[in-house]
């Protein structure tokens, strides 16, 4: 049987680039080449599609060739450039390792349904569903599951300092990881907050704090049925979990430790996980998702955000949940290479 073309897209301009290059490591290394021809494309900070060999450090400058992935369906692929002129690269299938805004969002999947190519995670849709927080909130409301008390600020809309009740969490309503977040303790600490947020996004959310632990669950999606991996928790110290801001977050972070299997019961571990179901289910959501929520004292379980292309690197949730439950990376990629060229409506 030939190899498949996989085409692994990582990078981007968005605020998770170099979260993206880390986890299109952990992609590369766990390829099977026996079964795929992969070609990779590196899109710098700076909005340049490169091709270059691996996503190791100074994939930048590895290779000088610009790449473009065309919308055409008779190319079914990538457009490459170089002096000799443009050569064509036929696809079988792209892997779009992109976190945040432009990765998560719904803008690399429109591109995506244009070409033609099948392509891995949640299309168009639920892509930008799952994105924006407080739309988020809505439709999993609706589903029967629980989420923070919430409001919104667009633009430069007017803040009221008086109608929450703090404790509360302001963050960008359509960002990733936890760029821009601020904890607020107090009425006059809310309007620098919502600025601190508008460097992400212009639309901000305003949400009551939960209290309970925050725990997660990692969903995968085959043939015929959604597989969850192990429930994890965040064991903190101090302050809030901010994944992917450390400085060295490979080595461990400075206020949490994630705890996989989570040490709740075993009736909280399967509420959670058919809550994540629920609400995989409710946004629509294909191939891939990690869902996090809280486990409040009297086993509520709460929305806290839905990551549609969870974090892949060495230390990121989603992996380590799945690896729990006996699933290699290996495995998922394959899997979702296997759900996304036979699977997708």
């Amino acid at each position: 049987m030939p190899k498949l073309t996989v085409a692994v897209l990582f990078g981007s301009i968005s605020e998770e680039h170099d979260v993206s290059v880390k986890s299109a490591r952990e992609v590369a290394r766990n390829l099977n080449l026996a079964k795929y021809d992969p070609i990779f494309v590196g899109i710098t900070k700076g909005g340049e599609w490169r091709l270059c060999p691996r996503p190791e450090p100074g994939w930048e400058d590895a290779d000088s060739r610009r790449v473009t992935l065309s919308p055409d369906r008779a190319v079914h692929g990538l457009i490459i450039a170089d002096d000799a002129g443009l050569e064509t690269v036929r696809v079988d299938v792209v892997l779009p390792v992109l976190h945040g805004r432009f990765g998560e969002d719904g803008a690399i999947q429109g591109l995506l349904e244009l070409s033609g190519i099948p392509y891995v995670g949640c299309d168009i849709q639920s892509s930008a569903l799952a994105m924006d927080k407080s739309l988020t909130y809505l439709v999993v409301r609706d589903a029967g599951i629980a989420t923070p008390d919430f409001w919104t600020v667009t633009g430069h809309g007017h803040v009221d300092a008086v109608r929450p009740v703090y404790p509360v969490f302001v963050k960008p309503a359509r960002s990733g990881s936890s760029f821009g977040v601020t904890r607020v303790d107090r009425p006059q600490d809310l309007a620098e907050a919502v600025e601190a947020a508008r460097r992400y996004d212009s639309k901000v959310l305003i949400e009551r704090a939960v209290v309970g632990m925050e725990v997660g669950c990692a969903v995968l999606e085959g043939e015929s049925e959604l597989v969850v991996g192990e429930v994890d928790r965040i064991r903190l110290s101090h302050g809030f979990f901010r994944i992917h801001q450390e400085e060295k977050p490979e080595a461990g972070s400075e206020n949490s430790t994630i705890v996989v299997p989570a040490d709740i019961p075993a009736e909280a571990r399967q509420r959670v996980q058919q809550a994540a179901r629920t609400i995989y289910r409710a946004l629509g959501c294909r191939g891939l998702a990690r869902v996090d929520l809280f486990l409040t004292d009297d086993g509520s379980v709460v929305l806290n955000e839905v990551n549609t292309f969870p974090g892949l690197t060495s230390y990121s949730r989603y992996p380590r949940m799945m690896a729990a439950a006996g699933i290699s990376l290996a495995v998922i990629v394959d899997r979702l290479i296997a759900f996304a060229r036979g699977g997708r409506r």
